[in-house]
């Protein structure tokens, strides 16, 4: 059986971006872009389940899972940062599967997880998972769904 194609996104999905931006002293100065904050990527913590949940979904074997994001392009730390983010919470295994790219909608695959339809995601021609709505509002419902 061939596996599924599974994108996810980092920021709002398995990487908690509103609470870095909430803690940033920069937030006001950077209003409506706080993708430009210097490091606000560097040291994200985890939503809530989504490194526990990503692991079962390695571990399921169902899926060909790679990471799919969006970077700004006048914050160039922020690509490096991403990069090093998914080595450090998914080790070897996420190596050569992070996608950076502001047309999600591009991207041949079977499912992607996304928190909001910025950069393609409501046209991505598989299946999207809007992470945070009311049919997927957490980890554990996205779980019960694909696994």
């Amino acid at each position: 059986m061939e596996k599924k194609i599974l994108y996810i996104d980092l920021d709002g999905v398995i990487a908690n971006f509103k609470k870095a931006v909430n803690k940033s002293d920069l937030s006001e100065k950077f209003k409506g872009r706080p993708d430009k904050i210097p490091n606000i990527y560097k040291d994200l913590e985890p939503i809530p389940k989504s490194i526990e949940s990503v692991e079962s979904l390695f571990s399921s074997n169902l899926y060909d899972i790679y990471f799919l994001s969006s970077a700004p392009w006048d914050n160039p730390d922020a690509w490096t940062h991403k990069r090093l983010w998914v080595e450090k919470f998914f080790g070897n295994k996420s190596r050569k599967r992070l996608i950076l790219s502001h047309r999600k909608d591009l991207q041949i695959g079977n499912i992607l997880i996304d928190d909001n339809s910025f950069n393609g995601a409501e046209n991505f021609k598989g299946e999207w998972i809007h992470f945070g709505s009311k049919k997927f509002p957490n980890w554990e419902k996205i779980i019960q769904y694909l696994l």
